[in-house]
């Protein structure tokens, strides 16, 4: 019985491969996400605005996953946060980090985590774990604009309807974590108004999807701004943006403890807890600093915190092996780099990241006067997005809130990591199936060198 179940499962596996190699029944209608977008906006013209902008932000081809690895990566998810919410965890992480991630103890989860995946040759492996992921908006106006080709798939694009579902989600995500705060306090006070705080925003290379946000929150009642922090003030007990009293702030900064001068009022508001801060510095410690990645892969450790054994396996399947750059290991992870991939502790968008193989004397040095991981390399997935054999590279990303996946989006790109600089690349949306192989198959929509899949 097992041998049948996981002939089954390679099969699926197998299947979604293939059409990632061939299949291109189903495309990315231009007109249709100009339309989208433009409707999101609210403002004709705003979809120009984007393409100009961000001409590579939207893959041109969708990324097929079976359906046990997207289970797989929901599993990996809730491993890790049930270690998360052990208190000797959190007493371990929270005893090295900032003081300002040891406020708030209990209160709002975190908004938009992201855990990015890579799926290739059959295995996932877990990434990183992100606190403030981007793009969930985006890839709602993506999931509107899908062209398929034949009947046979036509039915697997997601509907209007799912994708009204996801946004009214995200709504009620960031008011469940006003009432997680205590902010209701047994009187009529609902959440009114939300800053979307980033620096610089306008230009952030994800500001499209701050207006979608905004756009979003006002079309469900509540006021939405879109602010540097030092465009905020802090006065009278109050966090302000202007005239406006600012209830909630959905964190977009990578200056993931308030650290820096321009933090200042956002800082003096969420020490004083006047405001809702989501996600906040207790999650990016909890969660995000990449040391942890080195917990999450070692069994001894696991089993030194009491992580059950069901859950070990998850993660030590799962988490490529990590361990932080040390003088201790240095000379060992130099030998194995071929192996490995180099990530700063404190980093993020894939930045100072290296391929062991890429290595040069001269950063070898910078990385250990830093503070690095090194993490087995796991091999990315692979879409041809084109019948003229045109191959990139993608990552996964689950968007996920409270122990649950709200979404699944892929990134196609080439180079060492997603950059939204490859023509074809982008967001992609994910489509998975056991039965997509045989669809297209019989539809005869794809073709190898082979003949028809």
């Amino acid at each position: 019985m097992q041998n049948a179940a996981s002939s089954s499962t390679e099969a699926s596996v197998s299947a979604n491969e293939a059409l990632n190699q061939a299949c291109f029944c189903i495309s990315l209608d231009a007109q249709a996400l100009a339309c989208a977008l433009d409707s999101e906006f609210g403002q004709p013209g705003l979809a120009g605005m984007v393409r100009q902008r961000c001409p590579f932000l939207f893959a041109s081809q969708p990324v097929f996953v079976a359906p046990l690895q997207l289970q797989r990566m929901t599993q990996v998810m809730q491993a890790i946060e049930s270690v998360v919410a052990l208190p000797a965890y959190r007493e371990q992480v929270l005893a090295a980090a900032p003081a300002i991630a040891r406020l708030g103890t209990a209160g709002p989860l975190g908004a938009f985590f992201g855990y990015d995946f890579h799926v290739g040759q059959g295995h996932l492996g877990l990434i990183e774990v992100n606190t403030n992921a981007g793009g969930a908006m985006l890839n709602a106006a993506l999931a509107r604009a899908q062209r398929a080709c034949c009947a046979a798939v036509d039915g697997m694009l997601p509907t209007l309807a799912t994708v009204a579902s996801f946004e009214k989600r995200i709504v009620d995500m960031f008011r469940h974590e006003w009432e997680l705060a205590g902010r209701l306090g047994g009187q009529p006070m609902p959440l009114a108004s939300i800053a979307i705080v980033d620096s610089a925003p306008e230009q952030q290379y994800l500001y499209p999807e701050f207006l979608l946000f905004q756009q979003l929150f006002e079309r469900h009642g509540l006021r939405a701004v879109i602010a540097d922090p030092t465009a905020l003030q802090w006065r009278d007990g109050v966090l302000w943006h202007g005239d406006l009293p600012i209830d909630l702030v959905y964190n977009r900064l990578t200056d993931f403890y308030l650290e820096q001068p321009n933090s200042a009022a956002l800082r003096e508001a969420y020490l004083h807890q006047a405001v809702v801060l989501t996600p906040h510095p207790q999650a990016h410690a909890l969660y995000a600093n990449k040391r942890h990645l080195a917990l999450f892969s070692d069994a001894s450790r696991l089993q030194a915190l009491h992580v059950p054994p069901a859950t070990q396996h998850i993660l030590l399947e799962h988490v490529p092996r990590t361990e932080v750059v040390n003088a201790t290991n240095a000379q060992r992870l130099w030998d194995a780099r071929r192996g490995l991939f180099f990530k700063p502790v404190a980093g993020f968008a894939s930045r100072a990241a290296y391929r062991g193989d890429k290595l040069t004397k001269r950063v070898w040095q910078d990385i250990l006067e830093s503070d690095y991981v090194a993490q087995a390399i796991v091999t990315p997935g692979q879409r041809t997005v084109d019948k003229q054999n045109t191959t990139l590279k993608f990552d996964l990303r689950a968007y996920t809130y409270n122990g649950e996946v709200q979404w699944v989006a892929a990134r196609l790109y080439q180079g060492q990591t997603t950059n939204f600089r490859t023509p074809g690349g982008g967001f992609a949306p994910v489509y998975s199936s056991p039965s997509w192989g045989s669809a297209c198959a019989a539809s005869g929509c794809f073709e190898t060198d082979m003949g028809v899949i």
